[in-house]
């Protein structure tokens, strides 16, 4: 079954706006403590998830083949703008 959804903030609806179907509503603080901890707990999850990802890319990123890929690349596209740049007609 889906959540019950209703416009937030209004009279019949309390905050939040979405709630499990089985919720009791005599208790809409409880479920709103548990939803809001329920997205805290994910916000947690993927913050982790992202400095431990940017650690991995940090260290791969700084590696000698990366480096060389890296210097590569740049310089060609370097190159690239100033070709287009010199045979680029003068007004």
């Amino acid at each position: 079954m889906r959540p019950r959804c209703g416009k937030a903030g209004t009279r019949d609806r309390p905050l939040p706006p979405c709630r499990p179907p089985q919720a009791n509503l005599q208790a809409p603080l409880r479920t709103g403590v548990l939803l809001a901890g329920v997205r805290c707990l994910l916000s947690v999850l993927w913050f982790a998830g992202l400095i431990f990802g940017a650690g991995y890319a940090s260290r791969w990123l700084n590696g000698p083949r990366s480096v060389r890929v890296i210097d590569r690349i740049t310089g060609t596209v370097l190159v690239g703008f100033g070709l287009k740049l010199a045979l680029e007609p003068r007004h």
